[in-house]
């Protein structure tokens, strides 16, 4: 093992070591520096061009951004008549089945607007009127005679005569 150690000892002390100058250096240097700026000289071009790119790409994206909020908002609107008159053919629907005009539902479902109506309904009967009967105990807005005038148009017909 030993003359391998010495071996590389040798090999060592006979390699030439080259050294140098400063001018030599920076000669090298300089040269190295000269190339890498050649592999770049068109780079404040590419930057400017880089640049002018990326506004444009800015000014298209928020033209494409407009176009997008547009389209939002008109789909939105569109969304919108559809479920208005999904609402009011719904009404209408209810409104032809109970009699209630459909101007006075307003439910946003089938059942609520039923359950309106139902109340309207309710509501629209008078309750607590006495009905007026003439002598033979029919109600006076449906009692005909034999001419087939009502009681109330004799009645009107008699007291327009008399005063």
């Amino acid at each position: 093992m030993g003359t391998d150690n010495q071996n590389i000892q040798e090999g060592a002390q006979t390699t030439d070591t080259k050294t140098f100058t400063q001018a030599e250096l920076d000669a090298v240097v300089k040269d190295r520096l000269k190339r890498e700026r050649e592999k770049y000289a068109d780079y404040d071009d590419l930057k400017a061009k880089a640049a002018k790119f990326d506004e444009a790409e800015e000014a298209n994206k928020t033209e494409l951004q407009k176009v997008t909020e547009r389209a939002k908002a008109l789909e939105d609107e569109l969304n919108g008549l559809k479920e208005a008159e999904k609402l009011r053919t719904m009404r209408a629907e209810v409104a032809k089945e109970t009699g209630i005009p459909a101007n006075l539902l307003t439910g946003s479902t089938e059942d609520e607007c039923k359950a309106q109506a139902e109340a309207i309904k309710a509501y629209a009967q008078p309750q607590g009127y006495p009905k007026v009967r003439d002598s033979s105990g029919l109600s006076v807005q449906t009692t005909s005679t034999a001419n087939g005038a009502t009681t109330k148009a004799q009645f009107k017909d008699w007291f327009e005569s008399n005063f």
